[in-house]
């Protein structure tokens, strides 16, 4: 949502800072990188049962993420092998913050609701491989509900009280499931249509070959 209705609001805001990191000499990389870090810390965090401290470096961690792309695209060094390696380490964010939640529930809850986060990163997952395949595809995946944005503001609310945290993790993963089921829905009926028909090459050549004897026999009669 955030995705493809508020990006153009937020590069307003980012894009100064990003110019500004670059002045600094940041990298973009150095700040995905360093994002990772916050999340690995977060997660500790919040296994801890540390949720203030926990929201803290989850906001930190955002804003790793915000800065990274207007650094990126401030020092005109903009690359696959950045857009590669920060949707990696996005990925592998995820699997830490949800491995911190996964550790806290096993601590404060018994039976399987460790569970839910193994269900939120699971569906977390498939909503990325959609919008990876459907682009290689040539049709366009973005947008829903609960993308990576909305999870970790959604995330950072249930940290907010103990007594709302397991709801909020049953919230995030059904709005989570209806983005996936969402985007499983558009490319589906995008990939549906007919795609445009080649042009017959068959044709040019038979055309060819009749010009051909055509010239051949005003030669021949000449």
């Amino acid at each position: 949502m955030f995705d493809g209705r508020f990006r153009t609001g937020v590069e307003k805001v980012t894009g100064p800072v990003g110019s500004w990191l670059v002045r600094r000499r940041v990298s973009a990389d150095v700040l995905t990188g360093s994002g990772l870090v916050f999340a690995g810390v977060t997660a500790v965090a919040i296994g801890a049962g540390q949720h203030f401290v926990a929201i803290v470096l989850l906001t930190l961690t955002g804003f790793h993420d915000m800065l990274d792309g207007a650094v990126a695209k401030a020092s005109q060094r903009a690359s696959q092998r950045g857009s590669f390696f920060d949707s990696v380490v996005d990925r592998v964010s995820d699997a830490v913050l949800m491995g911190g939640v996964a550790y806290e529930l096993t601590a404060s809850h018994h039976g399987q609701l460790v569970l839910l986060p193994f269900a939120i990163l699971t569906t977390t997952f498939l909503i990325s491989y959609q919008r990876s395949k459907a682009e290689s595809l040539g049709l366009s995946a973005r947008g829903g509900l609960m993308e990576r944005a909305e999870r970790m503001i959604l995330l950072g609310v249930a940290l907010l009280s103990s007594a709302i945290f397991v709801p909020v993790l049953w919230l995030m993963l059904a709005l989570t499931g209806m983005t996936a089921l969402g985007r499983f829905r558009r490319v589906w009926r995008a990939a549906a249509r007919p795609e445009p028909l080649p042009r017959r090459p068959e044709v040019r050549t038979h055309r060819h070959a009749s010009r051909v004897r055509r010239r051949l026999a005003r030669s021949l009669r000449h």
